[in-house]
């Protein structure tokens, strides 16, 4: 089920930043704590999310703005942002 949702994207887009600024690669593969509206809250209960990049120039692109930090990768997601995509799994 491909993501949709204009404020699950923004968190994902996010959490995909974050991950690849620590694997210091671009990570096919992102996970997220599971949105609980009630009851009892389990961080280790997570989604996961295939990140799908549909041009390998822009995973290129991508790839070149990890070393220079968390800024440059977020502007260069933001600009690419159209070639990515999460699906459920």
């Amino acid at each position: 089920m491909k993501v949709t949702e204009p404020e699950k994207l923004t968190l994902l887009y996010e959490r995909f930043r974050d991950v690849c600024l620590v694997e210091k690669e671009v990570w096919k593969e992102v996970f997220m704590p599971r949105n609980i509206t009630k009851g009892m809250v389990l961080t280790q209960v997570q989604d996961r999310y295939e990140v799908i990049i549909d041009d390998p120039q822009v995973e290129a692109a991508l790839e070149a703005n990890i070393p220079l930090g968390k800024n440059a990768l977020g502007a260069a997601i933001q600009q690419y942002k159209e070639h990515i995509s999460f699906i459920k799994k």
